[in-house]
């Protein structure tokens, strides 16, 4: 990276990469199932075709989203604009929720009525296992990149191909007992665990999503980082007042220490940048840090934030 270069630019930009193979490699892979799963009377593979087209509404709110966060800081939003990746994100978990209940009615509205289902053709196992591969290279890519650039959406989008993954092996293992024993039934029924899978990640991603948007953390570990570091400069005591929330990717933190109330301003001042210094040493991916300094003793009664005591207190 060179010195001018824009870290939340550099970051957009592998964003758009990673959705634009996305949005190339599930165009092709939901064109072959959807026609396929029509053509081999395969509910399961036509619903994993499906799911396959939600991927293509994905890749292309991914590709939005990389220009939103592109944008600089501004008046309405001086935080920047990195938030809208992980509305993003929520949204792909309504869509992946809504793909996943309706294939599940579709196929459950088969089993319950009676209607007599054929036996898929075996053309829909081809291009099962075409579709189990492609989707392999389309979740490592995204994984890739995810972690590359830090981003949600991506981390998200690879984990819901991974699931698809799974959910093209489960459509394989019943295209086979269904074309093996010659009952066209055992296909709705895949479809519906298809659907219940696609379900069940709709709802992991999604709760990942609100967490950060509450300005939740999804585990400690970040916190006892932020602590440590605290504790690695002698001058600084009583960290509290912490908080730390996500910003698509990137870390926000606020935290207030306490030094000695004779020192200057100034000595105040640096014992404040050395806490910096330390905290992105032990912390990745630091969008903004603000240590609040205020003498020894104080007892002023805090409101919010968290104090080392509350991740070592016994429950």
């Amino acid at each position: 990276m060179t010195v001018n270069e824009d870290p939340g630019a550099r970051r957009a930009a592998v964003i758009k990469t990673a959705s634009l193979i996305a949005l190339g490699g599930n165009f092709v892979l939901a064109a072959i199932k959807i026609g396929t799963g029509i053509a081999a009377e395969s509910l399961a593979v036509l619903g994993d075709g499906i799911d396959s087209s939600m991927d293509i509404l994905i890749a292309l709110m991914t590709l939005f989203v990389s220009s939103v966060i592109a944008k600089p800081a501004d008046k309405g939003h001086p935080w920047g604009h990195g938030r809208a990746e992980t509305v993003a994100t929520a949204l792909l978990s309504m869509a992946l929720f809504f793909a996943g209940g309706q294939l599940i009615l579709n196929a459950a509205a088969g089993l319950i009525t009676g209607a007599a289902a054929d036996v898929p053709g075996r053309a829909a196992l081809i291009v099962t296992v075409i579709s189990i591969a492609g989707k392999i290279t389309l979740a490592w890519s995204q994984r890739l990149l995810g972690k590359k650039s830090g981003s949600a959406v991506l981390m998200a989008n690879a984990q819901n191909m991974l699931g698809d993954v799974i959910t093209s092996a489960g459509v394989l293992a019943g295209l086979g007992l269904s074309i093996f024993l010659t009952i066209g039934a055992i296909d709705r029924i895949t479809a519906i665990l298809v659907g219940i899978w696609v379900i069940k990640n709709a709802v992991g991603i999604f709760v990942e999503a609100n967490t950060e948007l509450m300005d939740g953390a999804a585990d400690d570990s970040s916190y006892h980082h932020l602590f440590e570091a605290v504790r690695s400069i002698p001058e600084a005591g009583n960290p509290h007042r912490t908080r730390m929330r996500r910003i698509a990717g990137f870390w926000d933190i606020d935290i207030d220490i306490e030094v000695d109330p004779s020192l200057t301003i100034a000595e105040a001042h640096d014992i404040a940048c050395k806490v910096e210094s330390a905290v992105k040493e032990r912390i990745e991916n630091i969008f903004d840090i603000m240590v609040h300094v205020e003498p020894a003793g104080n007892e002023q009664v805090e409101g919010y934030g968290l104090r080392e005591e509350y991740f070592t207190r016994q429950p």
